[in-house]
């Protein structure tokens, strides 16, 4: 019975919802231009479970994705092949194409110094994680979504998104993609101890300590704010240039009227 419910919930959270995204729609053909494995794809979606995210991160971007290349073949002669990996509230941890999110306003946040070989270790963490689930017996879990406009402090917004059995082979979003960047020791926004040296030249001198977060905690405008990711955005990547914009005939002056 619980189980029932909870996919009923999933279903109704993952429906299109009534808030329209803000963002301009990113052009699919520039998105795939630029982007590599181990990019992390951002998303501003519109379902209902979308503007609780937003609202409870304060931010554009309520989902995250892992762009790991192509995988396999597409379903049909021509069909594009899934090449990112995601994790779906009702659909668990599936792979997907590009195309998903036509439409969508995107962001790409790049890792910057990875090795080839990390790159491909983080990728393949993402793809053998594909089959996973979320707990759709864990009703409560699911039940905080329902409440959009429950006002919630600032300090416990990203604990209302960390609730849940904590089976790591539930992944949800930026959980999945936390544990694919830790695998390999990347920090995201680590927590940041500073130690006093032991050297007495130098009183003010301090060494930082980075303590990893759990990934529990994450959320998908971390990438998006985190020092160690390069923000990437299609359109200038690719040669922007204003002069070749069309532009609509400015409207004519308004007659001003008499006093």
């Amino acid at each position: 019975m619980r189980q029932w419910i909870g996919h009923a919930l999933a279903r109704y959270l993952t429906a299109p919802g009534r808030t329209a995204t803000i963002g301009y729609p990113t052009d699919n053909a520039l998105l795939a231009a630029c982007v590599r494995p181990g990019d992390v794809i951002l998303v501003d979606g519109d379902s209902r479970v979308s503007a609780v995210i937003k609202y409870l991160t304060q931010s554009t971007w309520s989902h995250a994705a892992l762009y790991v290349g192509p995988i396999g073949s597409g379903a049909a002669v021509g069909a594009e092949p899934p090449s990112v990996v995601e994790a779906d509230m009702h659909d668990g941890v599936r792979a997907v194409p590009l195309a998903a999110y036509t439409g969508r306003h995107c962001r790409i946040c790049r890792p910057a110094s990875l090795s080839a070989d990390e790159v491909r270790a983080v990728c393949a963490f993402a793809v053998q994680s594909i089959g996973h689930r979320y707990d759709l017996k864990n009703i409560v879990d699911l039940a905080r979504y329902l409440l959009p406009t429950l006002p919630v402090p600032m300090h416990w917004r990203r604990h209302m998104l960390a609730l849940g059995s904590g089976d790591p082979t539930r992944a949800i979003c930026s959980t999945l993609i936390a544990q694919a960047f830790e695998s390999v020791r990347y920090p995201i926004l680590p927590i940041i101890e500073e130690a006093v040296l032991n050297d007495p030249g130098c009183e003010v001198c301090v060494r930082q300590i980075l303590h990893v977060r759990h990934y529990s905690l994450y959320a998908p405008r971390d990438f998006d704010v985190s020092p160690y990711f390069e923000v990437v955005k299609p359109t200038l990547s690719q040669g922007f240039d204003h002069h070749a914009l069309v532009w609509a005939p400015a409207p004519a002056q308004a007659i001003a009227r008499p006093a």
